[in-house]
């Protein structure tokens, strides 16, 4: 327990977790840099050497998905047990020498296998451990804190045309060593950034003072009616809601166009719309650099507005974005497309961890958010393969976006119905309180 005389507070400088917030951004940005959203400018260079099909070469991003919600589970154990900064170091290093191997690759079966070693690594030190720790260190501003930290993600992506120049100049091999190299000396040192809860390095969320936890406890205390509850859910609690399956249903059927686009984008747009490899990696900077906005935005509405509208809006601009990307063959449906799906992703990506915790609070966060993992996998994992397979169908991506398009809108409907449940503390609560008067009768 912290006691008044120990906690620092803002007053003492600037708190803490928006320290953490830079850094989880920095290793957001190498990681989707380097290989989430430039993994579409290597598959143009992997086919012609190799000569794969797009189905082939999006089972490999599929592959990292479903070894990221695999793992989940076992990650947020690990988070519990040792803490966000050993996780992430240790991912870090993982994936960095995956990335060296990825450059040695000559068939395959050795590109699955450095892919599925870069993507434990990637999941080890990513999204999943950054998130849980910003969860641990914001409560009031948790939203704002979760979406500056996925800025860096979409930084990552304004980072593509230089990967692209540096494919060109020095070749994948090269660059793909490079960027391991990268990650280890940039990563490494950022990882050690990273702390657990703020209660055991003497901070409260938020950087609160303690007559601001009092006030703010007081008042939960009234709200309650008197009586203490306990507004925090473990896993097993969880899964029993209905909110805990339809946010992580909607939240899948997001990432389908989300996945779908980081894979196929880049080749849609030389193979199908004849742009340069150049011209394609700027298009993804830009969209990355609208999502960057949507971002703020998703981040500075989700603190004070409801966050499932919110969601439901974006996963129709999701939609509405995809079917102009397939029907669009100018310039300018491409921009409407970047908007569209770049503001979509944007305002609703922080949004899907702040749901959660506050739907389900902090004390079992990572554990949620590993179950939870398992059913977004499927839509990080169908999304490229549905695309992929329906373009070596018909021989464009029109047919393939346009199912996903249909996917996301229908997964409006699950934010619709994904309501807050009712805090364990409280049905205890409304049980005593039915016990009570007939237990005076």
């Amino acid at each position: 327990m912290i006691t008044g005389e120990r906690v620092r507070t803002r007053a003492q400088g600037i708190y803490f977790g928006w320290w953490i917030v830079a850094g989880a951004g920095m290793i957001q940005l190498l990681q989707n840099g380097l290989l989430m959203q430039a993994y579409g400018t290597y598959i143009p260079l992997l086919r012609d050497e190799f000569g794969w099909s797009s189905t082939a070469l999006a089972a490999a991003f599929s592959l990292q998905r479903v070894e990221s919600g695999l793992l989940g589970p076992l990650q947020g154990w690990m988070l519990g047990r040792w803490g966000p900064r050993a996780v992430i170091a240790v991912g870090t290093v993982i994936f960095g020498l995956g990335f060296m191997a990825f450059s040695q690759i000559n068939s395959l079966t050795t590109f699955y296998a450095a892919f599925i070693f870069m993507a434990i690594g990637a999941s080890l030190s990513g999204f999943m451990s950054l998130t849980t720790t910003i969860v641990n260190w914001f409560e009031k501003r948790r939203a704002l804190a979760i979406s500056l930290t996925q800025v860096g993600m979409s930084a990552g992506g304004m980072m593509v045309p230089l990967v692209a120049l540096a494919l060109v100049q020095f070749g994948w091999r090269t660059t793909s060593f490079a960027s391991g190299v990268i990650i280890l000396v940039v990563g490494l040192p950022l990882s050690l950034i990273m702390r657990h809860t703020p209660e055991q390095y003497g901070y409260l969320p938020d950087g609160m003072s303690p007559e601001e936890k009092a006030h703010r406890d007081a008042v939960r205390l009234a709200a309650s009616g008197g009586i203490e509850t306990d507004s925090d859910f473990t896993a097993r609690q969880a899964m029993r809601t209905r909110a805990f399956w339809f946010i992580g249903f909607g939240h899948a059927l997001a990432v389908v166009v989300v996945s779908a686009v980081m894979v196929h984008l880049v080749v849609h747009l030389t193979e199908g719309l004849g742009f340069s490899l150049g011209a394609a990696a700027t298009i993804v900077a830009f969209m990355t650099a609208v999502t960057a906005v949507g971002q703020v935005i998703g981040g500075f509405l989700g603190d004070r507005f409801n966050k499932r509208l919110i969601c439901i809006i974006a996963m129709f601009g999701h939609a509405f974005g995809l079917i102009v990307l397939a029907y669009g063959g100018s310039l300018f449906w491409v921009i409407v497309f970047s908007l569209s799906h770049g503001l979509a992703w944007g305002m609703r990506g922080p949004l899907m961890q702040a749901i959660r915790a506050d739907y389900f609070g902090r004390a079992s966060f990572a554990q949620i958010m590993g179950f939870s993992s398992m059913i977004t996998m499927f839509g990080m994992m169908s999304g490229p393969i549905i695309a992929g397979l329906m373009a070596d169908r018909f021989g464009n991506y029109q047919y393939g976006f346009t199912v996903l398009a249909i996917m996301a809108a229908f997964g409006s409907i699950f934010f619709i119905f994904g309501t807050k449940p009712t805090p364990p503390g409280e049905k205890r609560r409304a049980a005593r309180l039915v016990a009570e008067p007939a237990s005076t009768t």
